[in-house]
């Protein structure tokens, strides 16, 4: 599957979202508004870089994943960085899924350890959001596996149950 471009993400949004409006609210002209939503010309070098292509090339020069990361927050969301699997189903199954388990356990002692005095200090926050991050990761990990056709094996593997043939 392709990824969009920047300026096809935001041609779709001023379809729903009035050009003017956020002209207005940004304090740009609307020819800028619209020029974002124009293909950057390659031939001539002209023409004005869209905010999307300002942090997609900040967070290249910068490789600090907290820009990306702010983004998500403000957006009500969260960054989950994709995993990187290279791994193989069989001996990779067992172990992806006792460390799920792990790390649910890790987040569950954080944060028991964490309340049993009945109040959460910032630093005890902090923990819990290290742990739970972790937890997202490793979980993200596994999922993408499983969509990614890693783990087809086990379903291959699996007996019939009693009630089929």
């Amino acid at each position: 599957m392709r990824a969009m471009q920047s300026h096809e993400i935001l041609r779709e949004v001023f379809q729903q979202h009035s050009p003017k409006q956020v002209a207005a609210e940004l304090g740009l002209s609307l020819s800028m508004i619209y020029k974002w939503a124009e293909p950057p010309d390659q031939s001539s070098g002209s023409g004005s870089t869209n905010p999307l292509d300002r942090v997609d090339a900040l967070l290249r020069c910068t490789q600090d994943r907290r820009l990306v990361q702010w983004i998500c927050q403000r957006a009500g969301g969260f960054f989950i960085l994709n995993p990187k699997t290279s791994r193989p189903h069989p001996e990779f199954l067992i172990p992806a899924t006792n460390e799920i388990v792990q790390e649910f356990a890790d987040l569950l002692a954080v944060v028991a350890t964490a309340a049993a005095d009945n109040k959460i200090t910032n630093k005890e926050s902090k923990q819990i959001r290290a742990r739970w991050e972790e937890l997202k990761s490793v979980t993200e990990h596994f999922v993408s596996c499983c969509e990614q056709g890693n783990f087809d094996e086990l379903t291959e593997k699996e007996s019939p149950r009693p009630d089929q043939p």
